[in-house]
């Protein structure tokens, strides 16, 4: 894995152009000076990875109002806000995803992946890819979501009373498909070649009455290994089960690999751990799967393959409310690597209202959860328990001010449906993370 990992890291650096290996820094070390002693000593570095639009301005309040007063903490600051990766030709991507193998814990704010409205609107050099794709490219790993859950905002699914983690195996798949319109009457076949050996063909389909259209989709053993034990350490850090879905009846040796590789590794290096806890992990189909979670109270991890984990993890982000109370963690094989975001976006439509200089009611939780989440695993790895506590009460802070009724305009949408909302029921931005900062000063004095 750590050599597939390298040879990784060394192709994408060698396709920069070799200016940009060399000529602007990507890192800086961001701290901030407070009066006091009585700030909690983070032991070991975070990678800081800041970003774009109305995200970027709420992560430097979140910072200023919940992280820098609390902890003493060396934040390796890269900056993924698209302007400066176009600057670097997007090493500052490459060099942070470095940083995070090195020091373990990315903390991760929002960012653009451009298309070609975005190519003109800020005059890129070309579109660049996906700064989480890049990333994952190089740390490898599986994304997991998490709901965030409040009494006070409905579910779609009221009987989810427990979080139900979603596992999406983004790599692979019809995501990196070869799909084809065939034009006319013929044979569409298969062709592998061994390695030094000889081509083995196989039809797929004979086309007799005009065309159609025709796919062939991949993935590899290593990264399915890969998502399994991401997957495994999910569930034994929440205490949970963990199912896998496929449909192996149809895919038989397509997902019946992805059912074996799981099966294969659990038996021989999770089981026992699993028993310990009171876990188990299980295999079902995917459809049977939808059933019973639909039918659950949750506190379950999903494991999904990459198209059922695009479509699973919207669903469920839907049932429980909103995809602004939604938390995103790339869970690296090692159990020991992390990267934690928000699962939404940069949130552009405030942000052309901020740009206009008026106030906007832009929800932060999941990006404080990025830093709560992120600073929780430094903790676990550090051994720091004082840490832990301030990234759990940090939670609860945001937890109980939208439970005491203090909440943004998208969470009062939920609750009375976004039409009805009027000024007075919901709170501006800083206004609610003032509510959050004062919730958290009185627990932390507790």
């Amino acid at each position: 894995m750590t050599s597939a990992l390298a040879n990784i890291t060394k192709a994408a650096r060698a396709a920069l152009p070799l200016q940009s290996r060399v000529a602007l820094p990507t890192m800086t070390t961001q701290r901030r000076g407070y009066g006091t002693d009585k700030r909690i000593e983070v032991v070991n570095p975070v990678v800081e990875l800041d970003g774009d639009e109305m995200t970027r301005i709420i992560w430097e309040k979140i910072k200023e109002y919940l992280i820098f007063p609390y902890l003493k903490i060396d934040c390796k600051y890269y900056d993924l806000g698209l302007p400066y990766r176009d600057q670097t030709d997007d090493q500052v991507t490459i060099d942070s995803a470095l940083a995070i193998q090195k020091y373990n814990v990315g903390i991760k704010c929002a960012t653009i992946t451009p298309d070609e409205q975005r190519v003109e609107e800020f005059k890129l050099k070309k579109m660049w890819l996906s700064p989480n794709g890049t990333i994952r490219n190089i740390l490898g790993g599986t994304v997991f979501r998490e709901p965030i859950l409040c009494h006070t905002i409905p579910r779609l699914v009221p009987g989810w009373t427990q979080s139900i983690v979603i596992g999406r195996h983004a790599h692979g798949d019809q995501y990196k498909a070869t799909d084809v319109v065939i034009p006319s009457n013929g044979t569409v076949e298969l062709v592998y070649t061994p390695e030094g050996g000889q081509p083995q063909r196989m039809k797929v389909f004979d086309f007799k009455n005009g065309g159609g259209v025709s796919m062939a989709m991949y993935n590899t053993d290593e990264s399915i290994r890969s998502f399994a034990h991401s997957s495994f350490q999910v569930a034994l850090s929440k205490g949970w089960p963990l199912y896998l879905s496929t449909k192996n009846t149809i895919l038989k040796r397509y997902d019946g690999r992805f059912k074996d590789i799981f099966e294969e590794i659990y038996q021989a290096e999770y089981k026992k751990q699993f028993d310990a806890k009171g876990i188990w992990y299980e295999h079902r189909l995917i459809d049977d799967m939808v059933a019973q979670a639909l039918k659950s109270s949750g506190g379950f991890v999903w494991s999904c393959k990459n198209y059922d984990g695009d479509v699973q993890s919207d669903v469920v982000a839907q049932g429980y409310g909103s995809l602004g109370l939604m938390t995103s963690v790339l869970m690296c094989p090692d159990g020991k690597t992390i990267e934690s975001e928000a699962a939404h976006g940069t949130v552009t439509r405030h942000y052309r209202e901020h740009q206009k200089g008026n106030k906007t009611s832009t929800n932060p939780v999941a990006s404080i959860f990025a830093w709560t989440r992120g600073l929780e695993h430094r903790a676990k790895l550090d051994g720091t328990p004082e840490l832990a506590r301030y990234a759990q009460l940090l939670e609860k802070a945001c937890v109980d001010t939208i439970n005491a009724g203090h909440m943004t305009k998208d969470l009062a949408g939920c609750i009375h449906g976004i039409k009805n909302v009027k000024d007075g029921m919901y709170l501006y931005t800083n206004d609610f993370l003032e509510a959050i900062r004062e919730d958290l000063a009185k627990k932390m004095s507790a």
